[in-house]
């Protein structure tokens, strides 16, 4: 009886998980209508007919503001993003520097720690030597 409740868990958690990235996706695809047609204007050329009407000079003071505005703050913004790179960058160098640098300190160490065991081996293969030289000392 206990086995079959991790099955139907199992099956119910799967189709939690699978109803849960249906929900995700549609959510996500109504997010990229929603922005195509929003944004879909822009991408259209201008229609250049001998019909339409030239903008009026307010109109044209406007669209030069806006797009003034658009490449400052877009100009603002690159600049930042270029700055954050260039940080990244020095960061990243950093860290390989620093990394390079604990590689040597652990091969050090390590180099240490031999030399230690090496002298601790000979320190206690002397002293059994000695022991066994004051053992037989005794023992005549």
């Amino acid at each position: 009886m206990n086995a079959t409740r991790p099955e139907k868990t199992e099956a119910t958690e799967t189709e939690t998980v699978d109803n849960n990235l249906a929900a995700v996706t549609e959510v996500e695809a109504g997010i990229r209508d929603f922005v195509r047609n929003d944004i879909a204007y822009l991408r259209r050329p201008a229609a250049t007919t001998a019909d339409a009407p030239p903008l009026d000079a307010t109109a044209e003071a406007t669209v030069t503001n806006v797009n003034s505005l658009i490449q400052r703050v877009a100009g603002t913004s690159l600049a930042e993003i270029e700055n954050l790179i260039s940080e990244l960058e020095s960061l990243r160098d950093l860290l390989h520097a620093e990394g390079q640098r604990v590689q040597r300190e652990i091969s050090g160490y390590a180099q240490l720690s031999q030399a230690a065991m090496k002298s601790t081996r000979m320190i206690a293969d002397n002293v059994t030597q000695w022991k066994r030289a004051a053992d037989g000392l005794r023992n005549s």
